[in-house]
């Protein structure tokens, strides 16, 4: 059998600081912490590893020396611990609007998934997007005027408008931001989301007036498209999740935490 090294894309300084996360989470919960098949060190790569580069759980747990039970059990722990950091859309929303920021992004992106065997009480497919035509959970993100995330939402099931889902988890803040001086500019497929969401006007014979405000629109929110592929591409576990669907929003979560500690945010 052959042996080899190999390096993850991630700066120490992330995993040390994800090592004392899961560290403090092990001392709040923990009676028997010496029964521990692995150390947070040996944790916080394992999670980190299947977050950014997909790898299989059977070669996780060899790696790890645990058993792939324990491995499971610990990249969920891992993923809930990270996610328990990533901030709440008002605390976002006040340091865009504290920052000077103009305007912020909001976007629907789906996550696909390969656990979808459930039905809504409708009786449809509930995990099945008819817009993408493949199964996956809807997940809401806001972007700076960058183009780069700075919340995601929890999940809902794929067949859930981007609209709907916004209305559950995202519209509310949205709306208090937007009356203290914040607008948020999204697609066509929020059109009807309410004031201070700002929307191209749908149509082929618009006024010049009408056609200008959706060319400005449109080059405005030009760079926050990238959000989602800069989430996919930086992440392999995101472009097919294979945990329940009802975890993706988690998941996420996660992501964007450690994609945050890249950019500096701790």
């Amino acid at each position: 059998m052959l042996s080899y090294r190999a390096t993850l894309a991630v700066p120490t300084e992330t995993v040390a600081r994800v090592s004392r996360w899961i560290q403090a989470h092990r001392r709040r919960v923990d009676t028997r912490a010496w029964q521990r098949a692995a150390t947070s060190w040996t944790q916080t790569v394992l999670v980190l590893r299947w977050l950014i580069e997909g790898t299989q759980l059977a070669l996780l747990a060899r790696d790890a020396r645990v058993s792939q039970a324990t491995a499971y059990r610990y990249l969920h722990e891992g993923i809930d611990v990270i996610a328990a950091q990533a901030p709440e859309l008002t605390e976002v929303l006040t340091a865009q609007r504290h920052a000077g920021a103009a305007f912020v992004a909001l976007d629907g992106t789906l996550l696909e998934t390969t656990r979808s065997a459930a039905r809504s009480e409708a009786g449809h497919d509930l995990w099945y997007s008819g817009k993408h035509h493949r199964h996956g959970g809807n997940i809401q993100v806001v972007t700076d005027h960058t183009g780069f995330p700075i919340w995601t939402s929890p999940v809902e099931p794929g067949s859930t408008h981007d609209i709907a889902a916004a209305r559950i988890h995202a519209l509310p803040a949205l709306y208090r931001a937007a009356s203290l001086g914040l607008p948020t500019l999204a697609d066509k497929g929020y059109t009807g989301a309410g004031i201070g969401i700002h929307v191209p006007f749908k149509g082929q014979n618009l006024g010049v007036k009408n056609q200008v405000r959706n060319q400005l629109l449109t080059g405005l929110r030009a760079p926050c498209e990238r959000a989602n592929a800069l989430l996919k591409s930086r992440f392999k576990a995101l472009r097919r999740i294979t945990m329940c669907p009802w975890r993706i929003g988690h998941i996420t979560a996660a992501a964007l935490v450690i994609l945050t500690m890249h950019r500096g945010r701790w």
